[in-house]
């Protein structure tokens, strides 16, 4: 009995003790990456390496004023709102007006973002003498330009100035229903020469953490990624561009290059099989650039040519993103525990498709998973509720055996072995819960799809907190009422140590978000209607009864 419970409560001690842990972290505040020496300063232009463009490319000098003081474009579509500057043609604000922003402020959430919270552009250019980079000052068109009902797309063309008779028009798509940009140069070349040039699409952002939940939570990534078929996923710390340390594919012929966050992912998607170069530096001040460089086939004299990628800057929308691009769908991290979480949230994912609410998923694969698991769990019961049969004999080989710890033991593991049960069997359910409740945790905190999603009355986002603890405490009592049903512990302060329990983990669920205290409500009613029929059948058998 001892050990059983023992286990139990460090098994439920250990879980809460890791996402302690990780909320510490997370609140931790963040460290401000340094440059390190011979860092590239802010607006520089990348290189590209000799493999992909060996004598070719000619690195310019800098051109045009301020980011700050730069004029801008607005384009404005059905899910987002973009700010384009005269300077380099960068997407310098980004709102995507299907998800609202955190916190008490209201208003679209701003991903790429021109300094209200942080520095984070979308920036491209050419590497070649006299070429545009993302320095240069384009001219642009008048007027906001928005989407027209009837229309599917809006096009956004920027001139650059005319370079040794090189004419360069930057052009960018936006598409109706979509978070993808199509971002292409047309280069005409007018001089007597022939161009060699590179197109280089890089993301600029500063070493900050992203948004986080209102929950208790633990870490989530933010920094730039890569996808290549022969690396696989790579994530990058900020502290490793720092210190020259990071590791990625710098040459491939697929593959993306993202600077990931919280719920959100920004990253340039060339086209597969086309050559290509991955960079990420350390600009200096706290900002940072990682990007893709690509060679454009060399353009004679009076010839034209054009060169593009895709941008996509939006949600990490799981079921979208891995038809957007091969591994896309990885950006979206559920810790150790993907193996599980992922799986999980295809379910939550199928009966959110029939329910259309998510908190009803929730319930619906807590019955599920209680459904799964009831064997295991009714052969656990089973032995708790024999247990509590057997509560008066064991106090009473306490009262006859209480001075002599070994005789109590050896004459409670006899009454064990008569009665067929197994003092450990009651752990069983809490040890395999503990692997789904974690799953699920990242779920929540990891899906976006989760962000702002309703259930009923005063839930009215399941990742955060429920805002008046009526969840937690409801837990807290359905908690008290399964220790109820338990035998009660023989030693008088482990007894007491159980019965604080519900009130520890009532504290500990308030901050947890409201999916998950939901999803342990429901499991622990289900739990307690199966214990309950269990017990009383068990209890109803035993000789004395008015049944037997």
């Amino acid at each position: 009995m001892d050990q059983r419970r023992l286990i139990l409560f460090l098994v439920f001690s250990f879980a809460l003790v890791m996402l302690w842990d990780g909320w510490i972290k997370q609140n931790q505040p963040a460290p401000v990456a340094q440059p390190a020496a011979g860092a590239v300063a802010d607006g520089s232009v990348p290189t590209p390496s000799a493999s992909l463009a060996p004598g070719q490319a000619v690195v310019p000098g800098e051109q045009g004023g301020a980011a700050s003081t730069a004029p801008r474009v607005v384009v404005e579509t059905d899910m987002l709102r973009a700010e384009v500057s005269a300077e380099g043609g960068d997407i310098v604000r980004l709102e995507l007006k299907q998800h609202r922003a955190s916190g008490d402020n209201g208003g679209d959430f701003v991903l790429l973002d021109d300094g209200s919270r942080h520095q984070y552009a979308a920036q491209s250019g050419l590497i070649g003498d006299g070429l545009p980079t993302h320095k240069t000052v384009f001219a642009l068109p008048a007027g906001e330009q928005r989407l027209k009902d009837g229309e599917d797309s809006v096009v956004l063309r920027l001139q650059a100035p005319e370079q040794n008779g090189v004419q360069v028009t930057k052009v960018m798509r936006f598409e109706r229903g979509s978070y993808l940009v199509d971002v292409g140069y047309e280069i005409r070349n007018g001089s007597a020469q022939a161009l060699a040039p590179h197109a280089y699409f890089q993301l600029t952002r500063d070493g900050n953490p992203a948004e986080q939940v209102e929950a208790f939570g633990v870490n989530t990534f933010t920094g730039p990624a890569f996808y290549t078929e022969g690396g696989k996923f790579q994530k990058v710390q900020f502290e490793d561009i720092t210190d020259g340390s990071a590791k990625f594919a710098k040459n491939a012929s697929d593959g993306w290059v993202a600077m990931v966050q919280h719920y959100f992912v920004s990253a340039w998607l060339p086209e597969q099989g086309a050559q290509r170069e991955y960079f990420a530096r350390a600009l200096g001040s706290n900002l940072f650039s990682a990007g893709v460089i690509l060679p454009v086939a060399a353009i004679e004299p009076g010839a034209e040519s054009r060169v593009a990628t895709r941008l996509y800057a939006g949600p990490q929308e799981q079921d979208k993103l891995e038809g957007i691009a091969p591994g896309l769908d990885l950006v979206v991290d559920y810790g150790w525990l993907t193996v599980i979480a992922a799986p999980l949230f295809w379910v939550l994912s199928w009966l959110h498709s029939l329910t259309g609410n998510w908190g009803w998923a929730i319930i619906l694969v807590t019955v599920a998973i209680k459904a799964v698991f009831f064997p295991l769990s009714a052969a656990s019961y089973k032995s708790m509720a024999k247990m509590r049969v057997l509560g008066p004999r064991l106090q009473r080989m306490k009262e006859l055996y209480g001075n002599d710890k070994a005789k109590m033991q050896q004459e409670m593991m006899n009454l064990y072995r008569t009665e067929k049960i197994n003092p450990l069997g009651g752990c069983l359910p809490i040890l395999v819960q503990i692997p789904v409740f974690i799953a699920l945790y990242w779920v929540l905190l990891g899906s976006v799809e989760m962000r702002h999603a309703p259930w009923l009355g005063w839930i009215q986002d399941l990742s955060a907190k429920d805002p008046y603890f009526i969840l937690p405490v409801i837990m807290g009592v359905s908690m008290l009422v399964q220790m109820k049903l338990n035998p009660t512990p023989p030693d008088p302060i482990q007894a007491k140590v159980m019965m604080a329990m519900p009130i520890v983990f009532t504290f500990m669920f308030l901050w947890f978000p409201s999916g998950l205290v939901l999803y342990w409500v429901v499991n622990n009613i289900l739990s307690i209607a199966q214990q309950w029929q269990i017990t009383r059948m068990i209890e109803s058998a035993k000789p004395g009864s008015k049944s037997a």
